[in-house]
């Protein structure tokens, strides 16, 4: 019974060990293009930053995102299949879909770059399969999704 106890703390710190000398390597050369991240924010990672224990500190490169427009965005595109939403980095990416009555297909990308309820906070990038749209659409959906952000606020006010 001891022994399978003293066991288990030797490999305890041994793994302990093991992950703190992973930092001893801050001359090792990095793969850049390993390190870039294929969606979001590009975040600047130099040789010899970072350590295993970066994962516990929290991510340095993630935004405060308003929780009303990111929930009115979900709710207002919700005819589009969402295809990768990150709510570290405020980036929702969806795949072509119709709207209900419309015969046109359309992809989105919003940007809450933000905390604060305002229109600065949001960027919304609309694409059809011939190309992008044009200003009037894209400025039609932001307000849709910035009433509705008011809306749900409102909501949650009252209770």
């Amino acid at each position: 019974m001891t022994q399978s106890r003293f066991k288990i703390a030797g490999l305890t710190v041994a793994c302990l060990v093991l992950l703190v000398g992973c930092g001893a390597f801050k001359n090792a050369k990095l793969d850049e293009e390993a390190m870039r991240v294929k969606s979001g924010r590009q975040k600047q990672v130099a040789p010899g930053d970072g350590s295993i224990f970066d994962a516990f500190r929290g991510a340095k490169d993630t935004v405060k995102v308003n929780r009303f427009l990111w929930s009115a965005a979900l709710q207002v595109l919700d005819f589009l299949p969402v295809e990768t939403a990150d709510p570290f980095t405020g980036v929702i990416s969806t795949g072509f879909g119709r709207p209900p009555g419309g015969g046109q297909a359309y992809r989105a990308t919003v940007l809450i770059s933000d905390p604060a309820l305002d229109a600065r906070s949001l960027n919304v990038a609309l694409q059809t399969q011939s190309g992008p749209v044009d200003a009037a659409t894209e400025r039609a959906v932001e307000d849709a999704i910035l009433n509705r952000a008011r809306q749900l606020r409102i909501q949650a006010a009252r209770y």
